[in-house]
């Protein structure tokens, strides 16, 4: 092998790391409204973002107390399915509960 042939490679990998980037990640949060009750959220946040009851009651308090708590942190397509999966089971169970995402 030629130290031409080697140098093409060398190029050739170079310019495929560069388009390789990591994904953007997206923050998933609860929004706090007076109608959702306390135990509902943490339903939904042992359910859908597969939180242990205490992290789940701690992410509760934080959406009760500041109006906003942080759920996960996921690529957008996965973001946006956890959001879809919240406003459902809000929608069925009668709760107004906001989801939304966030660039990270």
């Amino acid at each position: 092998m030629s130290s031409h042939d080697s140098d093409t490679k060398e190029q050739i990998i170079s310019r495929v790391r560069e388009k390789l980037k990591e994904p953007h990640m997206y923050k998933v949060l609860l929004m706090n409204d007076d109608y959702t009750t306390m135990e509902f959220v943490v339903e939904v946040l042992i359910m859908v973002f597969r939180k242990s009851a205490e992290t789940a009651t701690q992410i509760m308090l934080d959406v009760h107390r500041r109006g906003a708590g942080v759920c996960g942190v996921y690529t957008y397509e996965v973001a946006e399915t956890k959001v879809e999966t919240v406003h459902s089971l809000a929608e069925q169970n009668g709760f107004p509960l906001k989801c939304i995402i966030e660039k990270e």
